[in-house]
């Protein structure tokens, strides 16, 4: 089992009414609503928590990519990855991911990619993602050109890291003459490659067949994970192979205290500001933007997003988030990890309106007393 902090950056002084007022914290919520200096502050505290997973002996830090949105405000993810690569020295450092058809021409990634593997010394995870249904109303792109501008620039991306330039691309939405990029990337053939997905049958068969590794996106109840992480391991077997473990990851919210109850006590205004209003608007699906049979099973799906929960006991019930002492946090975390058959394990371990400092004793509680003996009993 590997261990990754993962952080949103989230926006944390929305108004009191604002679930009230506005529709969604995506696209269209007011940028009046941001207060840049204070906007500062929170990049730097939260930069430190990514830098405390370092010194902490996490194996991996968590960054990636929204745009025009309050759910997570690093539109640019490549930047902070830069920065943790200079300011840590073991964390793998995964950027869960850059949305390629968004870029133009998706050669940028490979290079930014490229860079941020050399500062680091070799440690980038580079995530290859299509994006958001609400990136595509942000960039006014349209999301029936989705899948095959993301398929042909995730080939054009690998091709940029696996073959000596200067070469000629001439596809249906990029023409490039010259194709050489300086840098390349420390780690070879390329860096490991995660690609998230919400149950598309398509992304689960396409991350199968390439062999890399498939991140279920979180907020959701563990029986839809449990059916996602299974199709997935079906795919893999139609592939001609066996699923490792560590092609696996399950995201979601964490938070250790002392025991259950001051737990709860420390962090459920924190949850609820987040689930009530960040995650507005977060599950669009513009037309096209998926095919008609997996719409029908992320759909049902939809149905136990975390949105739909009113309670504390909903939340526990379907493993939405894992809150308690350690010894309840490490046990949920074992029984359900092992269950759902993953070798990653992705924290979120500050949400919504967290301050700084019980972000930082989450992690370093996480670290201390539940983390030892979670990675000494995977490795039995």
């Amino acid at each position: 089992m590997k261990f990754f902090a993962f952080h949103l950056m989230p926006w944390d002084r929305l108004p009191a009414d604002f679930a009230e007022r506005y529709d969604s914290a995506w696209t269209t919520v007011p940028n009046s609503l941001y207060d840049s200096q204070h906007g500062g502050q929170l990049y730097n505290d939260y930069l430190d928590q990514l830098v405390l997973a370092d010194k902490l002996g996490f194996d991996g830090v968590c960054v990636n990519e929204h745009h025009q949105n309050a759910y997570g405000t690093m539109p640019s993810p490549n930047l902070m990855a830069s920065i943790l690569a200079r300011q840590t020295n073991n964390v793998k450092i995964a950027v869960v991911g850059n949305a390629l058809p968004l870029y133009n021409p998706p050669t940028r990634v490979a290079e930014e990619f490229a860079m941020i593997d050399c500062i680091s010394g070799g440690r980038l995870i580079a995530g290859l993602v299509v994006g958001g249904g609400p990136e595509y109303y942000s960039f006014s792109l349209n999301p029936t050109h989705a899948r095959s501008m993301y398929r042909e620039a995730f080939d054009l991306v690998l091709r940029c890291w696996t073959e000596t330039g200067p070469f000629e691309h001439y596809g249906q939405h990029w023409k490039l003459r010259y194709v050489n990029p300086w840098p390349r990337p420390i780690q070879q053939p390329h860096p490991p490659i995660w690609i998230p997905g919400a149950g598309s049958k398509e992304t689960i068969q396409f991350v199968a067949q390439r062999r890399f590794a498939y991140m279920g996106i979180p907020y959701f109840h563990l029986d839809f994970f449990q059916r996602n992480f299974d199709l997935f391991r079906d795919a893999c077997e139609k592939n001609g192979y066996t699923a490792d473990p560590e092609q696996l990851g399950w995201l979601l919210p964490i938070y250790v205290a002392e025991s259950d109850e001051q737990a709860w006590a420390e962090y459920e205004e924190h949850l609820w500001y987040f689930v009530r209003n960040l995650l507005k608007g977060l599950v669009i699906f513009p037309p096209g933007y998926t095919s008609v049979r997996s719409i029908a099973g992320i759909q049902r799906g939809l149905q136990q997003f975390m949105t739909s929960c009113q309670t504390r006991d909903d939340i526990e019930r379907g493993g939405y988030a894992i809150v308690g002492s350690p010894d309840t946090v490490r046990e949920k975390l074992k029984t359900y990890s092992q269950r759902l058959g993953v070798g990653n394990l992705l924290g979120l371990f500050q949400i919504g309106t967290l301050p700084h400092e019980l972000a930082c004793k989450n992690m370093t509680l996480f670290a201390e007393q539940v983390m030892p003996k979670l990675r000494a009993e995977s490795q039995r």
